[in-house]
């Protein structure tokens, strides 16, 4: 109820600062410029014309949400089976050295965005879950000496952590159920739950969570910089952001070789396996829209995180970034 509550205010919030923002034309050093933080989400009466890219297209910005949202709802059923074909089944290795440079502890709560069919949130309990057999084990090997009665009466109050949980946020209604069918059938029944919700508008509370992923996903947001502005809200200080993102290539004989790749062989496989060559064509195009490594980068210290730094996998083709709130 807060968090909606807190979401309407912002609401609000956003529509006054467009009138104020109007009136103040005259003011202005540019069209469109407002005053405040945040200036590339305050937009004035014209700016709501303002066009962006869908892969190769130019479109208003309205349209880009709706397009990108046709697009997932259309591959939703085939779109697991579909990162194994495209990757080659290399995404499983990627999504796993996420988790290993994450590093999650027991107690951690995880804000899956853009999770769809759940890969992230499923690695993430699945490593919480190993984490905390380890420490019983750990714990039980240094209490050998003990006796009976001093082990019971030692565990009740080092044996209760926080239980974990991850909460996958989708724009898309079709992905979340693909996600939620997973789920039921590899049993997760605790500790993961599913929101409809915007990147750029997130219908939480500030200071939620431990751990923000968003995991090929940002690339679709229309207002990049307003979804890093909510990821850095709803963290607790301290949380990390970590964001795995196809990338600009490193090497040049490999550029060509994924570039051949990506345009002529991903739209065919879309169209064999998805039925929908037009959706991976946008996918591919889009990925090329995305800012490098070191402009990514840039963006998310403009957002106000720390320490940000990224790794390359596999020469280039995917970057996964991570930053802190501090």
């Amino acid at each position: 109820m807060a968090a909606s509550v807190r979401l309407l205010f912002r609401r609000i919030s956003r529509l006054s600062h467009r009138n104020i923002t109007s009136a103040a034309d005259s003011f202005s050093r540019r069209p469109g410029c407002c005053f405040g933080p945040f200036p590339s989400r305050c937009i004035s009466d014209a700016a709501e014309d303002r066009n962006t890219h869908f892969g190769f297209e130019t479109v208003p910005e309205a349209e880009k949400a709706k397009r990108v949202y046709k697009v997932f709802e259309n591959v939703a059923e085939k779109y697991d089976i579909m990162n194994d074909a495209m990757s080659l089944g290399i995404h499983r290795l990627w999504k796993d050295m996420l988790l290993h440079v994450m590093h999650p502890q027991p107690g951690a709560r995880l804000l899956d965005v853009a999770g769809g069919t759940g890969d992230i949130s499923f690695r993430f309990l699945d490593y919480v879950y190993h984490q905390q057999e380890r420490q019983k084990r750990r714990a039980l090997g240094s209490s050998q000496t003990l006796s009976w009665q001093d082990i019971s009466e030692k565990y009740p109050a080092e044996d209760a952590p926080h239980e974990s949980n991850s909460v996958v946020c989708d724009i898309n209604k079709e992905m979340l159920k693909v996600g939620k069918q997973r789920a039921d059938s590899m049993g997760i029944t605790s500790g993961l739950s599913w929101v409809v919700g915007d990147a750029e508008e997130l219908p939480f509370d500030d200071d939620q969570f431990d751990i923000y992923t968003i995991a090929f996903g940002i690339r679709n947001v229309t207002h990049i910089d307003q979804a890093l502005q909510e990821a850095f809200r709803v963290l607790k200080p301290g949380g990390r952001f970590m964001c795995l993102e196809f990338s600009k290539v490193t090497n040049p004989v490999l550029a060509r070789l994924y570039d051949a790749y990506s345009f002529q062989v991903i739209p065919v496989l879309g169209e064999v396996i998805a039925g929908d060559w037009k959706s991976y064509q946008y996918l591919v195009e889009s990925i090329r829209n995305f800012p490098d490594q070191e402009e990514f980068k840039g963006m998310i210290e403009d957002a106000g995180f720390c320490s940000v730094q990224y790794f390359n996998f596999t020469g280039g083709v995917v970057a996964l970034h991570s930053g802190f709130k501090l």
